[in-house]
């Protein structure tokens, strides 16, 4: 006797979303079922890896990221083209991390010059990524909206408590704004109700339920951005059917598994290879959750996610 696999019936989709303009763009979104879950609804694009381009020298990160991008150190542009060139990156996501105010307190001038050299590096969609500073985020993030008119870029966070600043040049200038809330589906619901109201249209969000690494909150993010998704899905909750963005790289990489030397851990093994299956055991659990894009720093890591992404039937 043949087996019937059971299916489940979905009443909502996730809106398509498309960052970058002309043929470099790339459209997310458009799923009427669970991840991976082709078989019972369409899923009409794949899972998309942006890969981390930090507008300073990284002194903090690892040496296992540092090898891998040592030749571009402290180059925005030189690193962004590497990361399409050799990597493959569909998204370049520009962190101006070096404009945190507790840090190099670069001001939004740098940020736009910053951007404008990434833009002119390359031609796939960027992602500008502020630090989570309400008041400097402001500054900056206006400013490099400006910079990045006419690339379609996604422009983030936008916080309950900046929105309508940063969301006023999404706007203006055409691009994505990525709404940011701290791991609360509510929070997240109520975020995207302002911003829509404040006239950023539906095709132009991308939800960041905030994520955590491996054994660092990932259980608490699996599980907002999965509630996210079966209400879009199955409650037609209009205002969380927007794709999820998962900034995971950072997250991961800055705990101490993945930092730790070998001198440092004896016991823990290979420094690098620890860190690598780190980020990828983060990475595959969002993509089973329901997440659209994934912001990723190894490029090991990265063709480990692209191996299980390319399982999906292709459209």
């Amino acid at each position: 006797m043949a087996t019937q696999i059971p299916k489940v019936t979905y009443s909502g989709a996730i809106n398509e979303i498309t960052l970058g303009a002309d043929d470099n763009a790339v459209t997310m979104g458009g799923a009427s079922a669970y991840a991976f879950h082709d078989f019972e609804g369409d899923a009409p694009h794949r899972p998309i890896i942006a890969f981390e381009v930090p507008d300073v020298a990284p002194d903090h990160w690892p040496a296992a990221l540092k090898k891998q991008y040592e030749d571009v150190w402290g180059d925005p542009a030189a690193w962004a083209k590497k990361c399409v060139e050799e990597f493959g990156a569909d998204i370049i996501h520009i962190d101006f991390s070096g404009t945190d105010p507790n840090g190099a307190d670069k001001d939004a001038a740098h940020a736009a010059t910053v951007a404008k050299a990434v833009a002119d590096a390359v031609k796939v969609p960027i992602v500008a990524w502020g630090t989570a500073n309400v008041e400097k985020d402001t500054e900056v993030l206006r400013a490099v909206s400006d910079a990045l008119r006419g690339r379609r870029a996604g422009i983030g966070p936008l916080q309950d408590t900046n929105y309508k600043q940063i969301g006023a040049s999404v706007i203006s200038d055409g691009h994505v704004a990525i709404n940011s809330s701290p791991i609360d589906i509510n929070l997240a619901k109520q975020l995207n109700i302002l911003t829509e109201n404040l006239g950023v249209p539906v095709d132009s969000v991308l939800i960041d339920p905030t994520t955590g690494g491996l054994g660092y909150g990932l259980e608490y993010s699996y599980t907002v951005i999965e509630r996210c998704r079966q209400a879009a899905l199955t409650q037609q909750d209009a205002k969380l059917q927007y794709p999820l963005y998962c900034n995971l790289g950072k997250e991961v990489w800055k705990v101490k598994e993945a930092a730790l030397t070998e001198e440092e851990a004896p016991t823990m093994g290979d420094a690098e290879q620890r860190g690598i299956v780190m980020e990828a055991v983060t990475a595959t659990s969002l993509l089973l959750a329901g997440a659209d894009v994934l912001v990723m720093r190894h490029p090991e890591a990265v063709k480990l996610i692209r191996e299980m992404i390319e399982t999906l039937p292709a459209k």
